[in-house]
């Protein structure tokens, strides 16, 4: 049965390739089109498409996140006009997929982005898009070490235990910490995904712990609340401290020297790799199962840069 579905797919694909490589539309349907972060997924789409001419470009998505059922609707009628393809950012992995079989069975490729369908309908998707969080942990992980040093404390400030991107991103930062260094690590500690509370913690960590040479904060509330405790400590600058996320306060965090860096999660690159990658799945080319979107670290030095302003938020 699983050969038969893969030749099944092998098929429908090779065959849409051959019947549709002339001009048609690719649908990028995000979760919500009223914020910064989907509108630079946009972006990227749609420098993806101005480097071709064959294939143009719609992009929609529900007025909020929440609003799963519309999104639902936004796929079945891009389904119904017979779209070339689809870049699918799914709001809620179970109720997507059965819209996503459908694109399938209707021999239309489709791309997810961001957040994965549930398990047991990879088979209905050709590839899948998102931060690789082990890997931007231990980007985090490194720059701290090159900047703080390979020995003395650094605190981890975390978000929700056990979260998928919270396993990888944290996870990983600590072990490249323990594998390359001397470095303690203090904590981690768990905010809930609250700012308030990441303030409150980090404060009590910096008081508990005098000679910490760095401090990570994984998320963006947890890094807001955790740059916030650095500057009323007055100890912005004599620590290095790394974020996560790219709003307008971990910006000008990282504009002040409070932060040395924040990592800022690939929209840009989402929207753009995206797109390129059914372009190529229409011309007949094999893509990859995943593509890592990847991040960037934000810096003083850079954050005025394209790469960093296609992902800052």
């Amino acid at each position: 049965m699983k050969n038969l579905l893969k030749t099944m797919l092998a098929t429908s694909v090779l065959a849409l390739a051959t019947s549709t490589v002339s001009a048609g539309e690719i649908a990028v349907i995000v979760k919500t089109t009223s914020s910064n972060f989907w509108q630079n997924v946009n972006k990227g789409a749609t420098a993806a498409i101005g480097e071709q001419s064959e294939h143009t470009m719609s992009f929609n998505g529900p007025a909020t996140e929440s609003a799963v059922a519309d999104q639902v609707s936004l796929v079945e009628n891009a389904i119904n006009r017979g779209v070339s393809a689809i870049v699918l950012a799914p709001s809620d992995p179970e109720a997507l997929a059965p819209a996503v079989k459908r694109a399938f069975e209707a021999g239309i490729p489709v791309a997810i982005i961001d957040s994965g369908l549930a398990e047991g309908n990879e088979k209905y998707y050709q590839t899948f898009l998102s931060t690789d969080n082990c890997a931007a942990g231990e980007q985090a992980a490194k720059m701290m070490i090159e900047n703080a040093g390979s020995s003395g404390k650094v605190a981890v400030m975390s978000y929700v235990a056990g979260v998928g991107s919270e396993i990888g991103r944290v996870g990983c930062f600590t072990k490249y910490i323990e594998d390359n260094s001397d470095i303690e690590i203090v904590g981690p500690l768990y905010s809930q995904s609250q700012m308030a509370t990441a303030l409150n913690q980090t404060t009590d960590t910096l008081a508990a712990n005098g000679d910490l040479i760095g401090i990570f904060g994984a998320n963006e509330p947890t890094a807001i609340g955790m740059g916030r405790a650095i500057e009323q400590a007055g100890k912005a600058g004599q620590l290095t401290a790394i974020g996560f996320d790219g709003n307008a306060d971990l910006q000008d965090m990282v504009k002040s020297g409070t932060l040395l860096a924040t990592a800022v999660q690939g929209s840009f690159q989402m929207g753009e790799l995206g797109v390129n990658a059914v372009i190529d799945l229409l011309a007949g080319e094999k893509v990859t199962d995943f593509i890592d979107n990847g991040v960037v670290m934000v810096t003083k030095e850079n954050i005025d840069s394209p790469e960093a302003q296609n992902v800052l938020y």
